[in-house]
């Protein structure tokens, strides 16, 4: 058993009495390399590190044209996304290449810490101090401090334990990615099952051989030849209350819809000060966040309450749309006609217009067949989502043992064993 101290970090806890405790600016430099524009652009994602941002289709950061202002990430250079750090965007890269200007870039200094010891020990155990030292900039944003993560104390074992330990880590997370990425596979395929189950009920409708003709929509295809297509202006109608600041405050979920904000602990947004500002929404609502509509990110609302003031709000005006088709339709038919129609105003953000949104067609079967379709994709994604929920949990329970597998050894918990 080994002897153990106070590392007088508070979420560190007990190291190992022979380990050391260093401040972060002892060991890293930060450096602000420009003027390399034609080389590589790279991404940095808080699952996989740093990579080329070619290499991934799921980047949809645009790149800015003026690219001699990004700054220059050298192999072996600690990347850190200053904005999402508190959520583990940082890592270290095994690339050369050129990151967003917005990024802290720092190099390994001396001789104390070892990258891959680094990287694990940031990612992992230093998330909720990075939240804690951070300030608020904007919804889901917070910026943090060269200061204060500069002067973060570290434990630092000598260098050959600490290799040892990045090495051991290495091996046992390989081994947990590994099934993660089965159980990811597994739930994206349901995923795509339910979005096909949705489209084909919304646009084709339940019965099979009735008489079909064009619908004139390129992005919608053939429909059934009783359906009729009117715009949306013509069933919904926006609406900014505002001056409610003491209802409850809602968040929007591209999977879960509209909640109570309080009822999830997933959500970082930071409610703003001035609610008063907030928009108001009715049960049977429906919510757009307009930025990310593109990605699903709307809803009718379940729930009464405020939400930022910044997304749309719809009313219902017309009784031939049934709120609950409403909602499966625009969730997963609209989303490449949102994003065409769109601006882009900042990375991954592109701004949905009302204009455009409510002058988009809408399929408008009868009534009765709107709540037939209901009832059946009621049913038929209850069952997915149950599936999913299980698999979901699977990848929880497995985040939570590779969290804590990380912390007990590179806090000194657990010794990594030798390969001698």
């Amino acid at each position: 058993m080994r002897e153990m101290k106070d590392s007088g970090i508070p979420w560190v806890g007990e190291i190992p009495a022979d380990w050391k405790v260093g401040k972060i600016k002892g060991c890293l430099h930060r450096h602000e390399v420009k003027g390399h524009g034609d080389a590589t652009v790279l991404a940095l994602y808080r699952d996989h590190g740093v990579v080329p941002k070619d290499s991934r289709d799921d980047n949809h950061n645009r790149t800015g044209k003026d690219t001699n202002d990004y700054k220059f990430v050298r192999k072996g250079d600690l990347v850190i996304n200053k904005m999402k750090a508190w959520q583990g965007s940082l890592s270290v890269s095994g690339y050369e290449g050129i990151a967003s200007p917005a990024y802290f870039i720092y190099e390994f200094v001396g001789q104390d810490l070892d990258r891959g010891y680094a990287d694990f020990l940031l990612r992992s155990t230093y998330k909720q101090e990075f939240e804690r030292v951070s300030g608020g900039i904007r919804e889901g944003q917070w910026d943090l401090p060269r200061y204060d993560f500069e002067h973060m104390q570290l434990p630092l074992p000598d260098i050959d334990e600490q290799q040892r330990i990045a090495d051991y880590l290495d091996e046992r997370c390989i081994a947990i990615d590994e099934v993660r990425r089965t159980i990811e596979d597994e739930i994206e395929a349901l995923r795509r099952l339910r979005r096909a189950t949705i489209h084909h009920a919304v646009t084709k409708g339940l019965d099979k051989g009735v008489p079909m003709r064009d619908s004139g929509i390129e992005w919608i295809g053939e429909i059934p030849e009783d359906w009729d297509i009117v715009r949306i202006k013509n069933c919904l109608r926006r609406h900014d209350e505002k001056g409610l600041g003491d209802a409850t405050v809602l968040s929007l979920y591209r999977d879960h819809g509209v909640v109570i904000k309080d009822s999830r602990d997933d959500n970082h947004n930071r409610t703003g000060r001035d609610t008063d500002s907030y928009k108001f929404v009715r049960k049977g609502d429906l919510v757009i966040n307009k930025m990310k509509a593109w990605q699903g990110s709307l809803s009718v609302s379940g729930y009464e309450g405020i939400v930022s003031p910044a997304y749309f709000i719809y009313e219902f005006i017309d009784e031939k749309l049934s709120k609950q088709y409403a909602d499966y339709l625009f969730r997963t038919v609209y989303a490449h006609e949102f994003k065409r129609v769109s601006g882009g105003i900042r990375e991954g953000q592109w701004d949905l217009p009302a204009y455009d949104f409510e002058r988009m067609p809408l399929l408008l079967p009868s009534l009765s067949e709107q709540q037939r379709i209901v009832d059946y994709l009621d049913e038929r994604c209850s069952a997915i989502d149950s599936v999913i929920d299980t698999r979901t949990r699977q990848l929880e329970r497995l985040d939570d043992y590779r969290r804590s597998l990380i912390f007990a050894y590179v806090t000194g918990k657990k010794e990594a064993p030798s390969h001698e």
